[in-house]
């Protein structure tokens, strides 16, 4: 496949993203649209399953509405709250620290760069680019391991990990493609392109993917 064979693939990409029932939809239905909701869900969503991330923060939005409210449950009661998140205990304690710096940084706003949100407790450029994108409406590119793993398989481009996967797409890949690229190959990732036995048999761009013809 070639930067060329973009506007196919994105067209075939989104079709198969609005029939779906991905567990990336189900996580965006749970989480709401404010960003501090969608920052609080895409820290606790790191290596782990959309499934289970959305299920703990249906659990935990009950109770927390802001950041203030993490001030007033105990470190014990947050790791109850988000367990099992991968990392629970971890993740607990950058929740508990994210309303201080919140307030201390940002003056209790969620920031809306990639800079200001990697100051954040817990938030790495992954993170953060999701953020921009789903919150704030954003150009920026969210590279997860579906993102990665599709992108090398289809040919699109040949990167070694994740971080370099973004920085080859932030050059190569046409900006107006950018704010959808994650959900939609997150979401064919999670039900067509499989990590190990990929559906190639149901899969609408076997005819761009480069590991068919390798």
């Amino acid at each position: 496949m070639k930067m060329s064979d973009m506007p196919e693939l994105a067209r075939l990409l989104k079709k198969e993203f609005l029939k779906s029932k991905a567990p990336i939809t189900e996580l965006d239905r749970v989480r709401g649209s404010s960003p501090f909701h969608i920052l609080v869900t895409t820290i606790l969503s790191a290596r782990t399953k959309d499934e289970t991330t959305s299920s703990v923060v249906e659990r935990l939005f009950k109770k927390i509405k802001k950041s203030d409210d993490f001030r007033h449950v105990s470190l014990g009661e947050l790791e109850k709250l988000i367990y099992p998140i991968g990392f629970f205990r971890t993740k607990a304690k950058h929740l508990k620290e994210l309303p201080d710096v919140l307030d201390a940084k940002f003056k209790g706003v969620v920031p809306s760069t990639i800079e200001e949100l990697c100051e954040l407790p817990g938030v790495g450029r992954k993170t953060a680019n999701l953020v921009l994108t789903d919150a704030f409406d954003k150009p920026a590119i969210c590279v997860d391991v579906h993102v990665h793993r599709i992108c090398n398989r289809l040919g699109l481009i040949k990167t070694k990990s994740p971080t370099e996967t973004e920085m080859v797409l932030r050059k190569e890949l046409p900006i107006k493609y950018w704010k959808p690229f994650n959900k939609h190959l997150v979401s064919f990732g999670q039900t067509t392109c499989l990590p190990r036995n990929p559906k190639c048999d149901i899969c609408p761009v076997y005819h761009l993917c480069k590991r068919v013809f390798n």
